[in-house]
């Protein structure tokens, strides 16, 4: 690019041409059912991309396969680490098992128990901590004890290059969208997604959204340099970044219109609408575009054509059950 920071369009196609065939190009459906349509804006067209059917359930696996495939020879020896919630450690997981390089993965304990099993059958080595920020103190001793690679899991070109895959499957196949929204946790999936939408789409509105209890990067907006929080504090663990980080806040800042913020409750009422809907049992991260489209955006977005994503599945059937189910009860 040109004028704006991240990724050009052409280094996002040969990304793309480079992941062809080893990540799953996943599907872009309509919001139409009578099911959900009365919980979004009137009239409005809305196209939502089911990113949780890729490998490893979420976004997360684009990123972490064009981190792992460069290697050199001496860093595959070593491995890789990485500290997340759950989602990025599952995707350099199966990165690393397609690439046949050993991962260690700090993960706190309070993630979600699926998530971490399914490291473990992956092959990784999993260690537990308190919080997420013990969890970025182990990765940092694991680092420079163990010379393995961090592959972050939001902050860097090759991250943000892999997301923009993304949001490039997105824009082909809907290519006069009025405005998208997006997830955001640390920044990864936006800053790529945003940087494929702004140069397909020059016009789009492009929206992040975070929950409220987890708001870094709407504070690093709001004072135009990365924040970083005290405590976290939401039910979407994958929306949970503690920090905004140089990089991907910065691509995010360029290319981004705004940032919003949604409550913890309206999350769990779209886990159960989009569940009715589309009978896909998303975790609360997968549910956030859709649920600021149909309450804190529904009037502005009234009669445009928008996207949302589902950005992960990785959720155990108990805590989808009782989330989905105290979603219904708001109804």
């Amino acid at each position: 690019m040109t004028d704006r920071q991240g990724p050009s369009i052409q280094a996002i196609r040969d990304a793309a041409e480079q992941l062809r065939g080893r990540i799953i190009e996943t599907p872009v459906t309509m919001l139409a059912s009578d099911r959900i349509k009365p919980y979004l804006p009137e009239s409005a067209e809305v196209s939502i991309k089911l990113e949780l059917f890729q490998h490893a359930g979420s976004f997360k696996a684009r990123g972490a396969l064009l981190n792992v495939s460069a290697l050199t020879d001496e860093e595959r020896k070593r491995g890789v680490t990485t500290v997340s919630a759950g989602n990025h450690a599952l995707a350099l997981s199966w990165a690393a098992a397609q690439e046949k390089v050993h991962a260690k993965v700090v993960m706190p304990e309070a993630s979600d128990p699926v998530r971490v099993e399914g490291c473990r059958k992956m092959g990784a080595e999993v260690i537990l901590t308190r919080d997420v920020h013990a969890a970025f103190a182990e990765m940092e001793r694991i680092r420079d004890d163990e010379g393995r690679t961090v592959v972050h899991p939001f902050e860097g070109p090759r991250t943000t290059l892999g997301t923009a895959t993304c949001g490039l499957e997105f824009a082909t196949a809907v290519p006069d969208l009025d405005a998208v929204i997006i997830p955001v946790g640390g920044g990864g999936l936006i800053s790529g997604m945003a940087c494929a939408f702004r140069q397909m789409n020059p016009n789009i509105e492009i929206i992040g959204v975070e929950p409220f209890g987890a708001d870094s990067m709407y504070r690093s907006f709001e004072t135009g340099q990365p924040e970083k929080l005290e405590k976290v504090h939401t039910i979407a663990d994958s929306l949970g970044s503690p920090l905004a980080m140089p990089y991907s806040f910065a691509v995010t800042k360029d290319n981004v219109d705004r940032i919003i913020r949604v409550e913890d409750d309206s999350l769990r009422k779209y886990m159960a609408l989009l569940f009715d809907a589309l009978k896909i049992a998303v975790e609360p991260a997968g549910a956030a575009s859709t649920a600021a489209l149909g309450t804190v955006l529904r009037e502005e977005m009234r009669g445009r054509k928008v996207g949302v994503i589902a950005c992960g599945s990785n959720i155990s059937e108990e805590k989808f059950g009782k989330l989905a189910g105290e979603g219904r009860a708001l109804f």
